[in-house]
Parts: structure tokens; sequence; C-alpha cells
């Protein structure tokens, strides 16, 4: 049986495909400070469980510092005169008249920073070999200070790195880890690439043992096989995941966006925005035509600013990774008032311990989960009934900010609010008009806010998956294998773009399809743009496409040649899929209860149905509440809901 698990900052999500074809889930609360633990006690209750596939955040927690993943000792190895290029980094400041910035601490201090007189220049050709024995005598000095992981960046080593390969031929016999910018980011830059290969070196200790004590766990229950999910939206081996556990970083959200661009493709959806709300955070990212977007850059442990990276922040690493936009607004974000008595959403969240005030361990700040109960726009009952909610907690924590009522209503609106201020920079600052788009939404809190959101951006179609509070993980069942090669500045380009997929088939030995982009830019610009390049590659080809995304991205475009600085190949190796079509029900649904529930600003008495027994193409009027295990659907006055053929209910705007 294969299993798929998503780590998530509140929960822990188990999908599995049951004997008969039907899909079964649950949740249990998360262990932040060791998530293998909740991972294996999931496992338990699962008989005959063959493979894992793994989605986790312990690659972002260890570098935002959380207690219990403490980074190693790292040390860098580069060029003569290059040692603090992670220091100096680029002119840029993230709050530009803060007179007491100060800029993200870097992950290896300047005494474990060492430099080795050898040069490679930018056409490749060797000036100066490494000097073996210098680094043998480097790798000694290592060892005497207990470095645990070297990184190492020579100059131009993306063009030729045979002075990077015997360094870390040498080194490898010192330090447990080492990671070559080579194998991990060989593309132009020194400080981007030196800063992503720091960041590798700094999580392979951390992964690598996450991962054994993962694999000790799985083989005692039996388990032979464990993957991960990539920042990519694709699953990648163990091995692999140990080698570049940076391509892990956003391993739990891009998961998420590849359920939803399957599910698109089932139903025919074209144009869609992947919307996932959970516990701790809501991300958001585009599909069209049935594709996720991608991008080449990332900043990681930094901070965000209404869901847009704050550029200087963090540490930037040049991977390839789902394009998203993330911001504190989970069902645990603390709603608080600031020192003009403004009331506040976030960033801070009650997570998984304590939690938000209702569910009773010791939390005493009230959350947006709290503040969809004290709105009865959830029941008092979590998980099919086995998780009880305290509303009398979430009145006790509201009562501290005024009128509970009132202060929970206005919190929801400005957190969804909030919301659709991502949804904007996924599309309207990438040249999309989101009113085009359906909204899939899931995870647990997703199908709460889904339709103010979609009313706020004037969608008028929303679609709730089969399983929202668990869609993230079911979404790493439905993902294939992709495994990436790239290289810089080609000379000949469609020659290139077959040298790295022969690479990849290889490696791999069978590929069912090849994706190809280039990272492409005007002569004389400093940044690129990722696009999209079909077979065979044509220059003029690579020219149309670059001016139409420049376009749509910035609002003009150039009379200069255009270049291409970088091409990528993503190898896909597609898996088998879960069936997701359910047999349809007969006759029409009971309404379970009524709830006087507020929709935003007054209480309507609201019929409240359980999903699994609407029967296909039956209609819901608004305002109703339907429930399921793991999440609540609310349908507002002015939308109707009904149920599609392979278990999703579709909201369509009627007013």
């Amino acid at each position: 049986m294969n299993v798929a698990v998503d780590v998530g900052g509140t929960f822990t999500d188990f999908v599995f495909v049951k004997g008969d074809g039907s899909i079964g889930y649950f949740k249990i609360l998360s262990t932040p400070r060791s998530p293998e633990v909740a991972v294996l006690e999931g496992l338990k209750f699962i008989e005959g469980v063959s493979e894992v596939v793994h989605a986790t955040t312990i690659a972002t927690n260890a570098l935002r510092g959380q207690v219990g993943l403490e980074l190693p000792r790292v040390a860098l190895v580069t060029t003569r005169g290059f040692r603090d290029v992670i220091e100096i980094g680029r002119q840029n400041r993230p709050r530009l008249y803060d007179l007491f910035f100060e800029k993200p601490r870097p992950l290896v201090p300047r005494d474990l920073r060492f430099e080795v007189d050898e040069r490679v220049d930018a056409r490749g050709y060797l000036l100066k070999p490494v000097d073996v024995v210098a680094v043998e005598a480097l790798g000694s000095k290592l060892r005497e200070y207990n470095v645990e992981s070297t990184a190492i960046v020579f100059l131009h080593s993306y063009v030729n790195p045979i002075n990077e390969r015997a360094a870390e031929e040498v080194l490898s016999k010192f330090t447990p880890y080492v990671s070559p910018s080579y194998k991990v980011s060989p593309e132009p830059r020194e400080f981007e690439r030196a800063s992503t290969t720091v960041v590798n070196a700094a999580l392979m200790p951390i992964i690598s043992r996450y991962l054994a004590r993962l694999l000790d766990g799985l083989r005692s229950l039996g388990a032979k096989g464990l993957y991960a999910m990539s920042s990519s939206g694709g699953l990648v081996d163990v091995e692999e995941a140990a080698l570049r556990p940076v391509q892990l970083v956003e391993s739990g959200p891009a998961a998420g966006v590849v359920a939803a661009a399957e599910f698109a493709r089932l139903l025919g959806i074209p144009k869609a925005i992947s919307f996932d709300m959970g516990g701790t955070t809501a991300k958001t990212g585009t599909i069209v035509g049935y594709e996720f977007e991608l991008t080449s850059e990332y900043e990681v442990g930094g901070e965000a600013h209404h869901g847009r990276v704050v550029k200087g922040s963090g540490y930037p690493v040049r991977f390839t990774f789902v394009d998203l936009a993330e911001v504190s607004a989970g069902g645990g974000t603390i709603i608080w008032r600031d020192e003009a008595g403004a009331l506040r959403v976030g960033p801070l969240s009650a997570g998984a311990d304590p939690g938000p005030a209702c569910y009773g361990k010791g939390g005493v700040e009230p959350t947006l989960t709290d503040a969809n109960l004290l709105l009865d726009r959830i029941g008092e009952y979590m998980l099919g009934g086995s998780m009880k909610l305290h509303r009398e907690l979430s009145l006790k924590a509201f009562s501290k900010l005024g009128d509970p009522e009132a202060t929970a209503s206005e919190a929801l609106q400005l957190a969804n609010l909030e919301m659709a201020r991502a949804v904007r920079l996924v599309t309207v600052e990438r040249g999309l008009d989101p009113s085009e788009f359906t909204l899939i939404a899931f995870g647990g809190a997703g199908p709460q806010h889904a339709v103010f959101i979609a009313e706020e951006l004037g969608i008028g179609s929303v679609v709730i998956p089969p399983y929202p509070g668990v869609f993230s993980a079911l979404g790493l069942l439905m993902a294939d294998w992709r495994f990436e090669a790239r290289v810089a500045y080609p000379e000949d380009l469609e020659n290139s773009y077959v040298k790295l997929e022969e690479e990849l088939s290889k490696r791999l030995g069978r590929v069912d399809y090849f994706v190809r982009y280039a990272d492409v830019r005007y002569e004389g610009q400093g940044w690129e743009l990722t696009v999209p390049i079909a077979r065979p590659a044509r220059i003029e080809d690579v020219r149309r496409v670059f001016e139409e995304k420049h376009m749509a991205t910035f609002g003009f475009k150039l009379d200069a040649p255009v270049e291409v600085v970088l091409i990528r190949v993503i190898a896909v190796v597609r898996r088998l899929k879960p069936n997701l079509r359910t047999p349809p029900l007969r006759g029409e649904p009971r309404v379970r209860s009524y709830r006087d529930v507020n929709f935003g600003g007054s209480r309507v008495k609201t019929p409240v149905y359980w999903r699994d027994e609407i029967p296909v193409s039956f209609t819901i009027e608004g305002p109703a509440v339907v429930e399921e295990y793991g999440s609540t659907t609310l349908v507002p006055e002015g939308w109707r809901a009904y149920a599609g053929g392979l278990g999703e209910l579709r909201l369509v705007r009627v007013a």
C-alpha cells in the first residue's frame, strides 16, 4: 500500500488507497520538534504500508531556527578573494530607511570561510589548477575545527567544474558532508550560487539524519520505499533528497498545487488558482493550461510582506520552485491589537501546540479558528466528531479584544483581504486576470474562506475538491517523478537541450516526457524571466515567448537582442494515479441540523449538510453549510453549490 504523508505546522495528514480502490485518510496533530514522531505514529494505524511519499517543512523550519533543528557547523571553501561573497551579497536593503536594519546572519562565520588559489575563466578555460596538497592541508584544518558540512564554490565552475571536482574528492575524506556548487546550482551569479550551495550544505546533515530516522522507523513497520516532494512539484528519491536537500525548502506547499493542477486536468479547467489554507499559512499558485507555474528564484528564511518575499531579508536560493505566494493566515493565526488599538491578524501562529484557544490544550490567544467558531461558521466538533472545540474558550480569548462577535467578524474580513492580496500576486502581477480563473480551495480552512476571497477578486466559480482537508497529501499520490538538469549559456540551443535530455534518460532509464525551460533576458538586463520552450528550440521562438511574458509582466518590450542565460530540462516519469471517481448517490440528502450562522453582519438560520450524503448534481442554494471530515464549506447567500462526478463540490455565483 502506498501512503502519502504531509507534515504541516498544525496537523500531519495521511492519505492511502484501500484494497477496494477507495481512498482512506485521517489527520493527527504534528510534533514540530521531531516531525518523524507524528509520521511514524500515524503509519501504525495503516496495515501493509509498502511505500511512503512525503512532504515536509523541516528544511524551512531549520533555516528559521526552530528549536530542536539547530544548524550544523558549516565551512565554505572558495576561490581566493571571494570568501566574503555570502556576506557582501547584493546592495539591496529590505527596509530602506531603517537605521537599525541588520542583514541575515551568514550561515558560515568568517573564520570558517577558506580560500583556495585556483582559477577558471568565464569561458571555462582552466587558468590555474587546484593545489591538491593545499586542499588536503585545508581538510585537516576542517577536521580540527569539527566542521560537519563543507560548501565548495569556485569561480565559474558552472561552465567548467574541474577544480571543484578535485577539491570535492579531497575534502570528502575530511568532512562527512560536501556540497559542491556544480552539483547544486550550476548557474552564473556568484552570490546566488554561493548562497544556494551554503544553504544546501547546512541542510545536508539535518535532512540526511531525519530521512535516516524515518527510514529506520519505516523498516520496523515493514515499509520499503520512501520518496519526498521537491519544491518543483515532483517526487525525488531519498538519495536525491539527501544530496540536494535545498530542493525540499517548499516541499509541503508544492504538493497542494500539484494536486490542484491534476484535478483541474480531470475537470477540464485550463485556468485555475490553487488556494491552500491550513493551520499555519495560506498558499496560492496559478495553473494555466493544466500546468502549474514555476520560478527559478526564492529567498528562504526571510521576511514576507503581504505574501511577497522581501528581497535581502533571507538566503537566496536558485532552484526550480512552484511559483507560490504565501501569507500568515491559517486556522491557528493569532488575532491581536497593536499599540494604536488597530486589529491585526498574524504573522504569529498558535500552531499545533498549544493551538487555538478552542482546542483546549492551553492556548489563550484568539485565532481565526476561534473566530469561525464564534460566528458558528464551523461546528463544535472536528475530524468527524473525534475532536471537540470549546466555544467558551474562544469567547474568553476574544473578550480581551472587545466585543467578541464583532471582533471575530472584522478579523475574518482582514484575513480574507490578505489572502486575496496573495492571489493577486500570482495573477495580476503575472499579467493574468483572476476573474478568468476558477478557484480550487482546499486545506482544513480553505473552504471556509474560499467564496469570500472569490467575491473580493471577481471570481464567479469555486471548486472544493474531494478530501479538502488532506488534499495536499493526496497531491503526493498524484505527483510524478521530476528530475532536473541545466546548463548555463548554451552555444547551440537545440543540441544543448538534446544533450541534457540524453543525460537524464541515461541516468533514469525511463522518461515519459521532458519539459523545457529557459531563463531569458534582453542583453544588458540584470535579471531574467523563466519561459517554457517548445520543440525544436529556435531563438526566434524563444524571443517571441519571452517578449509575450515580458509584456504581460512589465507592460513593455524593447527593441533589443535577447540572450539565453540558462536552459533547464525537467524529466517527468509518470506514476499511477488514484481513481477519484465516486459512485453517485441516489435521492436527496437530509439536513442534519440548523445553525444561526453569522455570514458578515447578521445571523441567518442556515441548514447544515454532510458532504458524503450529497448525490451527484444535487443543488444547494445558499446560505448553507456543508460539513465533512477535516473541513467545512460555507455557501453564503447569492451562491449555489452542487456535487460533481469526481466528488467535487462546485460553487457558482448567482447574484
